[in-house]
C-alpha cells in the first residue's frame, strides 16, 4: 500500500514536521509496547499498534506503509540509541588502562541495550526471521557492529595495549556470541542476571585478547578491600 501524503502547512498550532515527529513517536512507543512488551510483533495487528497510539490508520499510513516497516525503524532507532551512547563514552574513557577501557566500553553497550526491556527483545527476538528483508537489515546493523568494535580494538593494538592482528574475527566473534546468547537470555531460557550475562561475554572477549583477569574483576569473586 502506498503510503498517504499528509497535510502540509500548520493546523492546530503546529506544523507538518511537528505533526510528523508527534506521530512517529506515538507510533514508536506503541510498537514498543507492542512488539516488546506485550504479544510481539507476529502477534499484533495494525489496528492494535493504531489504538495503543490513539491515532487512526489514516494516520499510521502517514508514516509507514506496513508494520513490518515499523518494527523496521524500531531495530534502526534502538541500535542507533545504542551507538550512540557507547560513542559518547569513548572519549571518556580513552585515558584510562586497556582493561578498564574494554570493561568501561561494554558495560555501557549492555546498559543501553538493556536498560529499558522493550529496547533488548525488539534488538535480538522480534527482528529475527521476519522477512529477508529485515533479515539483511539485522545483517547490515551487525556489521556496522563488527566494524566499530574492530576500529576499538585495532586502536587499542595502535597504543600497543594488544597485540596488533587483523581484529574483523574477534568483533564477529564477540557481536555473534552476543546476540545469541542476549536472544536466550531475553526469552528466558538462560536463568541468568544480567551482571552473569556482562560477566560471560567480558570473559569471552578478554579471553580472546589474552586478557585474563580474575572474577573479582567483575564484582562476582570476592571483593578486594578498601
Amino acid at each position: 500500500m502506498a503510503r498517504i501524503a499528509s497535510a502540509t502547512g500548520r493546523y492546530g498550532g503546529r506544523s507538518a514536521s511537528e505533526r510528523h515527529a508527534e506521530r512517529r513517536s506515538r507510533l514508536r512507543e506503541a510498537g514498543l509496547d507492542l512488539f516488546g512488551a506485550g504479544p510481539g510483533y507476529r502477534n499484533s495487528r495494525l489496528v492494535d499498534v493504531c489504538k495503543q497510539a490513539g491515532l487512526s490508520t489514516r494516520q499510521f499510513y502517514e508514516e509507514y506503509d506496513t508494520l513490518e516497516d515499523l518494527l523496521a525503524d524500531l531495530h534502526l532507532y534502538v541500535n542507533d540509541l545504542v551507538e550512540q551512547h557507547v560513542v559518547e563514552v569513548v572519549p571518556q574513557v580513552d585515558d584510562r588502562p586497556p582493561l578498564e577501557r574494554a570493561m568501561g566500553l561494554f558495560r555501557t553497550y549492555i546498559d543501553a541495550v538493556t536498560r529499558d526491556p522493550r529496547h533488548t527483545r525488539i534488538s535480538f527476538v522480534e527482528i529475527v526471521g521476519v522477512s529477508p528483508r529485515l533479515d539483511q537489515q539485522r545483517l547490515e546493523r551487525r556489521a556496522r557492529w563488527i566494524t566499530l568494535i574492530g576500529d576499538l580494538l585495532a586502536d587499542g593494538a595502535a597504543r600497543g595495549d594488544i597485540e596488533p592482528r587483523d581484529f574483523r574475527l574477534t568483533a564477529a566473534a564477540l557481536v555473534g556470541s552476543i546476540n545469541g546468547l542476549m536472544h536466550d537470555w531475553a526469552v528466558g531460557w538462560v536463568d541468568a542476571t544480567i551482571d552473569e550475562v556482562t560477566a560471560e561475554l567480558l570473559r569471552m572477549l578478554l579471553g580472546g585478547l589474552q586478557i585474563s583477569p580474575d572474577d573479582a574483576t567483575f564484582g562476582l569473586g570476592p571483593q578486594s578491600s578498601a
